[in-house]
């Protein structure tokens, strides 16, 4: 894609809307996320948890943001819990101004997982966040054609809130579609509500793709794991339907321009997609949100790190991962964070979050725009022997050894592994499903060990002194993963991702015996 256009300079030049929004606090970040502070302390002064916390106070401090995180600690989910459930059951004035009826399920279920509100204010960031997404991808491509069709999301499922008439929980991706703008429903939207909604997730994309094979799609939005579910499906659907032997999405969709990709990253899908789509100038999007807001997105093409947004309902604090279970560990802000430190992720929104722990790990590679990489769930690593391999480094590792060994991944998990006698010593397990499988399964590991020791001088360390062998790579049968996540799930849907990364050995454990992977 190119980057400077005359479109885009166009675009850019808007004197309000989400580009002028981006413009401001690129200007001045700290700023910004100072203003947002204090807006969201002023709105919720009068709620429960302004008067705990005495906002109306904070908001007279000199320094506002020093003084709220005096005041405010930092929080888990379990510090929000018990007023949630009252919120959920109509109390009003709780955590944010109001009654609030939409709810994103973030983990687990409605009924017993973690369900968080979501306001109209937040709803209404998202739409703009979403927006803003679409023109700048518009301002660095100038490339307008993906308006001339229609645009696939696969959106998560939603239904009325058991606790609470008038109310609805789900994930946060269709409470947004159920949010969409009216000319995005009239002009682009490729599938009903009604449609996107199913609550079976296998009969939701048989009819989705029943639905579009034959529209003109320009843009999809999709988790990319769940992309290439949906791909073969569209290529399958169309031979039987046709009778055509397409091997490619682009030969159903040959107009399709511009993949927005979120939920998992990208990187680990891109090589497979391309193959799948098969377009030579497809473009990819990536962002990053979660049931707690959106919170960045590529705003560069030629840069996959993702531009923090700092005026979307947000404000954003960091604890060194180095630090995050020190007692007082410091908290930093946009103002003093520095790139090529990993950190955990705290939220304060617009939804009555008040310094919460969003439990995913975030690297700034730029502070000039901040630019983050997402690391991983502060959850999803590995610290066994003292290595401290992150999902990010294994996400890189798999991409090297695919790299070397011509290889291609679609799903993988990695846990400890014991060793079988004295003699031998523990590893780490590679449990991995092939798209296209190498040669050799040592050469594989070989070539995750090494990139894992250039860069984690833990884990090299450690290496070196025995501490551990070399990884263990363990090929599983297509479907494996799919089929764990239909046996331990209530449910399957665009939102449930496979963990990554494990300490113990209940997912690796489960993976195995139940599909019979071998080594």
């Amino acid at each position: 894609m190119a980057s400077d256009t005359a479109l885009g300079r166009a675009l850019r030049s808007i004197p309000a809307g989400p580009l002028r929004r981006v413009r401001r606090f690129e200007a001045d970040p700290a700023a910004a996320q100072r203003r947002l502070l204090a807006g969201l302390l002023r709105r919720a002064a009068d709620t429960e948890w302004g008067r705990r916390f005495r906002f109306r106070e904070l908001l007279a401090a000199p320094d506002v943001v020093r003084a709220y995180q005096q005041a405010v600690p930092l929080a888990e989910f379990e510090a929000f819990r018990a007023d949630f459930d009252r919120v959920r059951l109509g109390a009003s004035d709780v955590v944010w101004p109001g009654r609030l009826n939409r709810f994103a399920v973030s983990s687990g279920t409605a009924s017993a997982g973690k369900v968080l509100p979501l306001s109209h204010e937040m709803l209404t960031a998202n739409r703009g966040f979403s927006i803003g997404v679409a023109l700048n991808y518009l301002a660095a491509s100038g490339n307008p054609s993906f308006l001339g069709g229609r645009h696939l999301t696969l959106p998560g499922r939603i239904e009325p809130d058991p606790l609470m008439p008038g109310s609805r929980v789900g994930e946060v991706s269709g409470l947004q579609a159920e949010y969409a703008p009216g000319f995005f429903k009239r002009l682009y939207q490729a599938v009903p509500n009604d449609m996107a909604f199913l609550p079976n997730w296998e009969q939701k994309l048989e009819a989705i793709v029943a639905h579009t094979l034959r529209q003109d799609i320009r843009m999809i939005a999709m988790v990319p794991s769940w992309a290439l579910t949906f791909s073969r499906m569209v290529i399958e659907r169309c031979r039987q339907e046709t009778g055509r032997n397409v091997q490619t999405v682009g030969e159903v969709w040959p107009r399709l321009q511009v993949f927005i990709s979120g939920g998992v990253a990208l990187s680990s899908y891109k090589s497979l997609l391309d193959d799948l789509i098969g377009l030579p100038r497809m473009d990819y999007v990536e962002t990053y949100g979660a049931s707690e807001g959106f919170f960045a997105f590529q705003s560069d093409p030629d840069d996959p790190a993702l531009l923090l947004h700092l005026d979307n309902g947000v404000f954003f604090e960091f604890v060194r991962m180095d630090e995050h279970q020190q007692p007082g560990a410091r908290r930093y802000t946009i103002a003093d964070v520095e790139p090529d430190v990993r950190y955990t992720l705290y939220v304060t929104t617009c939804s009555g979050l008040w310094s919460y722990n969003v439990r995913d790990v975030v690297r700034f590679t730029s502070t000039r725009p901040h630019k983050i990489v997402v690391a991983g769930r502060s959850s999803e690593m590995i610290d066994n022997y003292g290595e401290a391999v992150f999902g990010e480094e294994a996400a890189e590792a798999l991409r090297e050894a695919c790299e070397v060994t011509g290889a291609r991944v679609a799903s993988f998990h990695v846990a400890p592994r014991p060793p079988a006698s004295a003699a031998e010593l523990p590893t780490h397990q590679w449990i991995i499903e092939f798209e296209r499988a190498p040669e050799s399964l040592e050469a594989f590991a070989r070539a995750i060990d090494a990139r894992l020791q250039r860069v984690n001088r833990h884990y090299q360390i450690r290496r070196e002194a025995r501490a551990f062998g070399l990884v263990e790579v363990t090929a599983a049968p297509p479907g494996t993963f799919y089929a764990w996540l239909k046996r331990t799930r209530r449910s399957v849907s665009g939102q449930t991702k496979i963990p990554r990364m494990s300490e113990d050995r209940t997912i690796a454990d489960a993976l195995l015996s139940a599909d019979g992977a071998k080594q």
